[in-house]
């Protein structure tokens, strides 16, 4: 089965740094694209940063946040440093794969569970 799994939520206080990480496992061919998404409450999902054949970095994080990757460990990270109170979230890992589960490649979207960014005194 192929999956995203995240880690390195947590409580911050402002100002704080994080690094999230997520690791793609199962039967990879090859990864497209991986970033993060964030969701805070009553609001709606939205792109924080993207790595693939080109960086994405939304305004609001630019020059806070940095988006790195591992393609020998399928893992992709941010960094999040200078963080604000309106950073909290909860964030997604989101990569578009390759598998091969049934010998036969083809293309699927997956999403991680969410971990959750609090930053708060």
């Amino acid at each position: 089965q192929v999956q995203l799994v995240e880690s390195g939520g947590g409580l911050v206080q402002p100002g704080g740094s994080l690094r999230l990480s997520c690791a793609a496992s199962g039967s990879i061919l090859k990864i497209n694209a991986m970033g993060w998404y964030r969701q805070a409450p009553g609001k709606e999902r939205e792109l924080v940063a993207a790595i693939g054949g080109s960086t994405n970095v939304a305004d609001s994080v630019k020059g806070r946040f940095t988006i790195s990757r591992d393609n020998a460990k399928n893992t992709v990270y941010l960094q999040m440093n200078s963080l604000k109170p309106e950073d909290t979230a909860v964030y997604y890992c989101n990569a578009g794969v390759i598998e091969t589960s049934s010998g036969i490649g083809r293309y699927l979207e997956l999403w991680g569970q969410g971990t959750l960014v609090t930053v708060s005194s």
